[in-house]
């Protein structure tokens, strides 16, 4: 029919558009990859761990050492052997000089040891503390009593002299002991009454002072400490025979060391260790270098002392020490400071003579 519109098409229905794969990646492609990069993190860590190499075994000796190599200020120039170590006989002065002792008294009479041991060389003037007899015995002393207190400008130090936490040896030594063929010290071990009030804070003396006989200072288990000399002017050290920590009983009973002994020396594992105090109030020291070693002489100036940082009263302080050494004098040579009266000490020769 002319002027008729055709129909229009018809609209087709739209169906419900269900959601594809590619969406649900776009809708969740954040967490996959996330995913995906752990997964792949994962994986390789197994790996790593599957080709990891096996851990090797640490040398703690090694290690130790090279710490210590790193961190040990000692230097010596030199160190002692203890096979051969240098005879101290004749090394007395009355001036300061390294090496010797500067004593206060020079009429030294006959006493000490009655016979050299075996373990002396005279030909090379040394002696061997390895072979050198010790008097036999482990006796302990649970009444030792060993006090130290600070007071102002004072450092007290109270003691019975008997060794606080080490034994002794059995005196008078008996017939039976074979240290009794080269010394046949005859006297006992006895309790004092000694008081050391040393300067907190010592100081230098205008000039060395003498060393006495009796205590020249009193180290960390409370015994006395004597110099270097047995009663004939002689290295005590190496000729008097002495039980297994280096100490013996003088004539009035008191017992003592003329060195700081092996049992404290053994305790002190670090590169520097308090072992006591001599009479001037300064510390004597046990100090090793990175080899285990002891300083010389040639390390120390005339007193057996030196300048250098080490733990004291608490804090690292430069200041100056005595030093404990294998070789002669050992450890005080004469006093840097000005030396105190310790009370309660018999007055040195007072005691009446024993026959050795």
């Amino acid at each position: 029919m002319e002027g008729a519109q055709s129909p229009s098409p018809p609209t087709p229905s739209l169906a419900p558009i269900k959601p594809d794969k590619l969406s649900f990646w776009r809708r969740h492609r954040t967490l996959l990859v996330v995913l995906f990069i752990i997964l792949i993190a994962g994986g390789g860590t197994l790996v790593y761990l599957l080709l990891k190499p096996a851990p090797q075994p640490v040398n703690e000796a090694a290690a130790q050492a090279k710490i210590k190599s790193v961190t040990n200020h000692n230097h010596w120039k030199n160190s002692v052997d203890p096979t051969a170590i240098p005879l101290g006989d004749g090394k007395l002065s009355t001036t300061p000089q390294t090496g010797n002792v500067d004593t206060c008294t020079t009429n030294l009479k006959s006493g000490g040891a009655q016979h050299a041991g075996s373990w002396i060389n005279s030909a090379n003037n040394t002696w061997n503390s390895k072979t050198k007899v010790n008097v036999e015995g482990a006796v302990t002393w649970p009444a030792a009593n060993h006090t130290e207190k600070v007071s102002g400008t004072t450092r007290a130090i109270t003691t019975n002299d008997l060794p606080k936490g080490f034994t002794t040896g059995i005196f008078p030594i008996a017939r039976s002991d074979p240290a009794y063929q080269y010394d046949r010290n005859p006297n006992s071990i006895g309790t004092q009454a000694l008081t050391y009030e040393l300067p907190f804070n010592p100081t230098a003396a205008a000039a060395p002072h003498c060393v006495g006989l009796g205590p020249i200072g009193v180290l960390n288990n409370g015994v006395a400490l004597f110099n270097a000399l047995d009663a004939g002017g002689r290295d005590a050290v190496a000729h008097e025979t002495q039980d297994s920590c280096n100490g013996h009983p003088d004539g009035d009973d008191m017992y003592h060391y003329h060195d700081v002994p092996i049992c404290l020396r053994n305790e002190a594992k670090g590169e520097s260790t308090l072992a006591g105090y001599a009479l001037d109030g300064y510390g004597i020291y046990v100090e090793r270098d990175s080899k285990g070693n002891l300083p010389t002489n040639a390390d120390l100036d005339e007193c057996h002392g030196r300048t250098s940082q080490v733990l004291w009263n608490g804090k690292k302080t430069n200041i100056y020490h005595y030093d404990a050494t294998l070789e002669y004098p050992y450890t005080v040579g004469c006093y840097h400071g000005t030396p105190i009266s310790v009370s309660g000490a018999p007055k040195a020769g007072s005691a009446p003579a024993k026959h050795r």
